[in-house]
This record gives C-alpha cells, sequence and structure tokens, in this order.
C-alpha cells in the first residue's frame, strides 16, 4: 500500500514536471516568435522607405537627364544602382532570415547613396538644374526620405537585438535550437552612411 502510494506520488510529481516544462517551452517558443516577428515589422519600415526612394530616382533622373547631356555615365550609374537597390529588397522579402541577403540589401543601399552622391556633385555644376522646380521637389523628398530610413533602421537594429538576445540566453538558446531559430542580421550602416547624403540644390 505503502510502495503504491508513493508510485503514485512520483508519478504525479513527474506528470506536474512534464506540464510544467511543457508550458515553459511554449512560453520560450512564443516569446521568440513574438521577437522575430516584431525584426520583420521592424525590416517592413525601412523597406517601404528604401522602396520609396528607389521610386524617386526615375524622377531625379528624367529631371536631370535633359541638363545633364554630357553625364550620360553618371546617370546610368545611379539607375544601375537603384535596379541593384530593388533587385536586393525583393531578395530579402523573399528570404526575410538570410543575413546575407540583408547585407548584400545593405551593400546595395550604399552603391545608391554613393550613385546619388556622385550625381547631386555633378548637378552642382549645373545652375538651371539647380533651380529647377522638379529637381528641388525631388531633393527635397530625398532628404526626407533618408531621414524615414536612417529611423526605420535603428528601429529595426533594436529589434534585431532584441530578438537575438532572446535566442542567446538560457533556456532560450536550446528551445531556439530545437525550433531551427537563428540570430537575424543588423541593417547596418557603412561609415559613409552614417550622414545624410547631401542631395542640396
Amino acid at each position: 500500500m505503502i510502495i503504491a502510494s508513493g508510485v503514485a506520488t512520483a508519478l504525479g510529481v513527474v506528470g506536474v514536471v512534464i506540464i510544467l516544462a511543457a508550458i515553459m517551452v511554449v512560453s520560450v517558443y512564443n516569446s521568440i516568435q513574438r521577437g522575430r516577428i516584431r525584426a520583420e515589422n521592424a525590416f517592413s519600415q525601412i523597406d517601404v522607405q528604401l522602396k520609396r526612394r528607389c521610386d524617386l530616382i526615375p524622377n531625379l533622373i528624367e529631371t536631370a537627364k535633359g541638363y545633364l547631356t554630357h553625364e550620360r555615365e553618371t546617370l546610368t550609374a545611379v539607375i544601375m544602382a537603384r535596379q541593384a537597390a530593388v533587385d536586393g529588397i525583393r531578395a530579402r522579402a523573399a528570404n526575410p532570415t538570410d543575413a546575407t541577403a540583408t547585407e548584400n540589401l545593405g551593400a546595395a543601399a550604399k552603391g545608391l547613396d554613393t550613385a546619388l552622391s556622385r550625381l547631386m556633385a555633378v548637378a552642382e555644376a549645373y545652375p538651371d538644374l539647380k533651380a529647377n522646380q522638379n529637381m528641388l521637389a525631388v531633393q527635397e523628398e530625398l532628404s526626407t526620405t533618408e531621414n524615414r530610413i536612417a529611423f526605420a533602421r535603428q528601429g529595426y537594429n533594436d529589434a534585431v537585438m532584441r530578438f537575438n538576445e532572446l535566442l542567446a540566453v538560457f533556456p532560450n538558446n536550446f528551445i531556439a535550437g530545437l525550433f531551427a531559430f537563428h540570430p537575424m542580421a543588423m541593417f547596418q550602416a557603412n561609415e559613409g552612411d552614417r550622414a545624410v547624403p547631401s542631395v542640396r540644390f
């Protein structure tokens, strides 16, 4: 009788431990999923602003090309850099957890920044272009968009940092490994990206 009672108590304790462990696993899994979703939502804000900037580029090119007849190479560089950025946005959207896709998008955004800066420097030599109302409007939109990108990038990187911290601590790291969660890549700013590109006319 005492042995049967002891076995029942032991089974009850084991059952409680299993239930508590299952509750912990579900809780940790859900918190990691929430962190991933928050990071993806934060990236969508960058995505919106990067697309907005890419959408502004054709207006910029169209306005500038009438004035920059001898600067086709510069205009072509901007068009190619824009396409690389659009391709980077698509690749990152297709595989949001791929760190390489995020890094490639960062590099494409840097290339577009460089091409735009070069275009703006060339445009300085054309007073009529500097005074063109369309160019001034696009310049203002680009400047606003660059500020929004910087703000969204900070929000994304903060969300990624919190997500990666969730994955790094015990017992989360064990549960993350069981469910194949991987750290996410930050959207890194290159040294030249830390300031808004000059687009003044």
